[in-house]
């Protein structure tokens, strides 16, 4: 009765893997409709930015360089293993708002739109990196990077965003 038991246990397991592998297939067809209904793209662009991208891009930016003001300069660099590990995870948070941006439902186009994107996924890579190894020119670079992809996304697809930022 026992190798019964075993028997239909694997029996069982087999199916349902079998069963799982077909269910996760590729439709033969090439279809891609059943891609975008994979997505959750409730929030739109505007939405993912508000709430995702540009909090933890502020903090990045807050996070790396330095100023000089009447009390004299202050280096705006984690101190901290515990504040590296913060930004670090902001880093993390860019990378995933570029591919979230490049969703379907959510891309603009299939061109300039998805280099914006994977620039944007790239430059949190290099701002992890950098955070992972504590090199406070390589986070400043990568925040250098960040405002340079968000400026030229800005430029090509809202460019009244960026006289906004001018103003203040």
């Amino acid at each position: 009765m026992n190798r019964i038991t075993r028997h239909s246990v694997a029996l069982l397991l087999s199916l349902g893997a079998s069963l799982f592998l077909t269910a996760c297939s590729s439709p033969e067809d090439g279809s891609d409709s059943d891609a975008v209904a994979a997505f959750n793209t409730t929030l739109d662009v505007k939405q993912v930015m508000a709430y995702v991208l540009d909090p933890a891009a502020d903090i990045l930016w807050a996070s790396g360089g330095w100023v000089m003001d009447a009390s004299g300069y202050e280096e705006l660099y984690p101190t901290t293993d515990e504040g590296w590990d913060y930004v670090h995870a902001d880093a993390a948070v860019v990378v995933e708002a570029g591919n979230m941006l490049a969703l379907p439902g959510r891309a603009v186009d299939n061109d300039a739109w998805m280099v914006y994107s994977k620039g944007l996924s790239d430059v949190g890579l290099q701002a992890m990196e950098a955070a992972a190894a504590r090199d406070k020119e390589a986070f400043f670079q990568a925040g250098a990077q960040l405002y340079s992809v968000c400026t030229a996304c800005h430029q090509a697809y809202n460019p009244d965003i960026l006289s906004k930022f001018q103003n203040d």
